[in-house]
């Protein structure tokens, strides 16, 4: 019973357990440390608090199932310290209240401005109401259970951030808020960290936006003001974790890093109602090095949205999203599980997805782009290994006649006739979904729609076993968000515009047709 010690905070720690199991292990394991019994954990990513900084800890995990058989692997047995800390600053000590009623906006700041290095920020049982949070260098935010940031309901209690500011000699562009790919003006979030690093916000506290008593999702489209606010955001910042804490009730996107690097969301809980509106659960766009362990999500839209901006940013601030790694995930709800795009003009490469449940979601692996987005926009070693999805109506789909944005019914965007290739065509290179488990799908197991000028160059599944719904129990509906798609029911494998496709090893019950659907395919590979 291996396991990795992922997360070190101060007074806590986090466990990812080394099974092939998805989300939970296959029975639940019992935990030791410093040889006194800390109770049975039946995830593989958990928590254990109330430690003491800077202390030397022994922990063991015990296979439950094996204890009573020979000892040899079922105990596995490491060593840790606690990292260091500084100083604990309790906000209520800075005029900070917690009682839900007084603003504790500036009692709150100023702990974070006073903080000095390695010190953490403490907010204990209460509820803070808060207006925008901005972070600072080398501090932790530690958030107790029973503790509560709301956010306020006045958005004139939100500074506004613009979008793109020109240097002194107007020459280099500064760029402070983003809107759905593009640099625009947008509300501070509660929690917003501009060029910060080595931040960590931790705890089994919450940080709610309280957009139900707001009204951000009253004519979300429109824009009054400025644009609404994210959740948590994190411009241009390095070495970010977010651990245990729980994430609700954000006015868009929940927790969006942006032009980061080495961001870790661990062990996060992401709470949106399912009709609130452009509530996607975490967006990293143009980042490096993401890791999302663990994180338990149910939103309004798509749970997870890897992004890399539109055109605009991949001409003037090209930089690509690469090295994302989701494991250990439960992903409820939304429009998709993990979705690539549609904001994807500087790329993203190497983006793996694995040991996660994918549950009621519309989508679970969903690629969709369009022309427009520019040959920077290429995608690629896009892999999704061992996943179980529980009534996920479509399974795997890519779109590249998604009709975003004001032009997306465009006859440009739509055409089904090869247009030239030039710099506004973006590319797909690879996408790989292996050793997955599919039950209660309703529409079209695979739906790819590549363009004809630039075919999508390689679409593998294998090892997957998907089962439909009865028939009596599904509902036909569009597989893709594009012109000229017709609903669809009990389908298995719709494919167009794609160089090669490889089914090995795909089994798929409950099927109305009888062959895939395939046109415009260069090289099919069955077994």
């Amino acid at each position: 019973m291996n396991f990795e010690i992922i997360d070190i905070q101060p007074t806590q720690i986090t466990v990812e357990l080394d099974n092939s199991d998805r989300f939970k292990p296959a029975s639940p394991v019992r935990v030791e440390l410093n040889g006194a019994d800390m109770g049975e954990y039946d995830v593989n990513v958990f928590t254990i608090d109330g430690l003491t900084p800077d202390t030397s800890y022994e922990l063991a995990v015990v296979d439950t199932v094996s204890e009573t058989e020979s000892a040899s692997g079922k105990k596995c047995v490491k060593t840790f310290v606690t990292r260091h800390e500084s100083v604990l600053l309790n906000v209520k000590e800075f005029g900070a209240v917690g009682d839900g009623s007084k603003n504790d906006t500036a009692a709150i700041q100023t702990a974070i401005l006073a903080c000095p290095e390695d010190g953490t920020v403490y907010l204990g049982k209460g509820t803070y109401l808060s207006g925008p949070i901005f972070l600072k260098s080398n501090i932790r935010i530690r958030i107790d259970e029973g503790a509560r940031i709301l956010g306020l309901t006045d958005r004139n209690e939100y500074p506004v951030l613009p979008g793109m500011i020109l240097d002194s000699n107007e020459r280099d562009e500064f760029n402070f808020a983003s809107w759905e790919g593009n640099p625009l003006s947008c509300y501070a979030s509660l929690i917003t960290g501009i060029g910060v690093e080595n931040v960590s916000i931790y705890g089994r506290g919450t940080i709610d936006g309280n957009a139900p008593s707001s009204d951000w999702w009253t004519d979300p489209k429109v824009k009054r003001g400025a644009w609404r606010p994210r959740l948590v955001f994190l411009n241009n910042c390095k070495c970010i974790t977010l651990q245990g804490v729980e994430v609700c009730n954000s006015p868009s996107w929940t927790i969006h890093p942006y032009y980061s690097e080495h961001i870790n969301i661990i062990g996060v809980t992401i709470r949106n109602p399912d009709n609130s509106p452009n509530t996607d659960g975490i967006d990293p766009e143009s980042c490096r090095h993401v890791r999302i362990i663990g994180t338990d999500i149910s939103v309004g839209d798509d749970c997870i949205a890897i992004k890399s901006g539109k055109y605009y940013m991949a001409d003037k601030h090209y930089v690509r999203t690469e090295d994302v790694k989701v494991r250990n995930c439960m992903l409820n709800r939304g429009h998709g599980s993990v979705t690539i795009g549609s904001e994807c003009a500087c790329g993203v490469k190497d983006v793996l997805v694995s040991k996660c449940i994918f549950d009621s979601t519309d989508r679970g692996l969903r690629i969709k782009s369009r022309r427009g987005r520019g040959s920077k926009s290429v995608l690629e070693n896009i892999v999704f290994d061992n996943i179980d999805m529980r009534d996920v109506y479509m399974p795997f789909t890519v779109n590249m006649f998604y009709f975003c944005d004001p032009d997306g019914h465009s006859e440009y965007c739509q055409c089904k006739d090869p247009l030239p290739v030039d710099d506004m065509t973006p590319e797909i290179k690879s996408i790989i979904a292996r050793n997955i488990k599919c039950s209660g799908a309703e529409v079209c197991i695979l739906t790819v729609y590549g363009l004809p000028e630039r075919k999508v160059g390689l679409v593998s599944l294998e090892n997957i076993e998907a089962e439909f719904k009865p028939e009596s129990e599904r509902n036909a509906k569009v597989p893709v968000m594009m012109d000229g798609m017709e609903p669809m029911s009990g389908k298995g494998i719709y494919a167009r515009n794609v160089s090669k496709l490889e089914l090995k090893n795909v089994v798929i019950k409950g099927i109305t047709d009888t062959e895939p659907d395939i046109d415009e395919v260069d090289c099919v590979v069955r077994d």
